[in-house]
């Protein structure tokens, strides 16, 4: 999951060596996805955008380009230690919980696995709804973890329970921390029901093999989460062992379904 915080009870740390390969990680598998969701008609050429949550402000940059010199990108996150400001690209600190929206009238909304750890996860959708411009588009992308992720192959039975052991030990210490782990089933409904049109959804895995970027994520995790789950009865010598798995060549697993639903804005006639 991505990082966007210290001073909330959100379970990763952006201050974290691990924050930066965890947000590569997450970049190289869904930035493609989120590209195409974005595409013309989505996004046109000066329009105004907000990428709430940005991370490591891959995304923010792409819509940067996108829209040109004629348009404007805002990025807020909690903790803009890995944005940066540029061109028609601006950088702010902002809540999305708490703080009054920056702005109206935005073309583009996206919002990346932000919201899923978000007790006010419907209020705030409901207040991006309301912050969009006439025929403005929000974007909400999840990871659905409510499905076992599927091991497909691993150098033994034993390897494959670890791994399902340390996995399911992470999504409690997330929902501890007040994620819900099944908002993306839910977000499709929530666009309609804030009076967005044109609502569609998709839904994209993969294969992960050992020694892939997609597979480091889980070990990134896991060494942001190591005090949780070592106080979750894990012994250090588990946690060495799940990530010598992650780097296997022999191993294999099926990414979380990632979740990306958007709506549109009527425009009054």
């Amino acid at each position: 999951m991505p990082t966007h915080v210290h001073d909330t009870d959100y379970a990763f740390d952006n201050g974290s060596p691990d924050a930066v390969p965890q947000l590569r990680a997450l970049e190289s598998f869904l930035d493609p996805i989120t590209a195409r969701r974005i595409a013309p008609p989505v996004l046109a050429p000066g329009s105004r955008c907000w990428e709430v949550g940005a991370g490591g402000g891959s995304i923010a940059r792409r819509l940067a380009r996108a829209v040109g010199p004629g348009g404007r990108v805002l990025a807020t996150d909690l903790d803009t230690a890995h944005l940066t400001a540029a061109g028609n690209l601006d950088v702010r600190r902002h809540d999305v919980r708490t703080d009054p929206p920056p702005g109206d009238a935005f073309d583009l909304i996206h919002a990346r696995l932000v919201l899923l750890h978000l007790p006010e996860r419907r209020r705030v959708l409901a207040s991006l709804a309301g912050t969009l411009a006439p025929g403005g588009w929000l974007v909400v992308e999840e990871f659905d973890c409510t499905a076992p992720l599927r091991v497909l192959t691993a150098p033994s039975d034993d390897a494959a329970k670890l791994f399902a052991q340390v996995t399911d030990a992470m999504l409690d210490i997330l929902q501890s921390h007040g994620a819900d782990l099944a908002w993306a089933q839910d977000v499709h409904g929530e666009l309609v029901a804030a009076g967005l049109a044109e609502v569609d959804t998709i839904t994209h895995a993969r294969s992960w093999p050992g020694g892939s970027l997609g597979a480091s994520l889980y070990g990134t995790n896991s060494r942001q989460l190591e005090p949780e789950l070592l106080d979750a009865g894990l012994s250090p010598g588990q946690l060495e062992a799940f990530r010598r798995l992650l780097r296997d060549p022999g191993f294999a697993v099926m990414s979380y379904q990632f979740v990306s639903s958007r709506g549109r804005r009527p425009v009054a006639r």
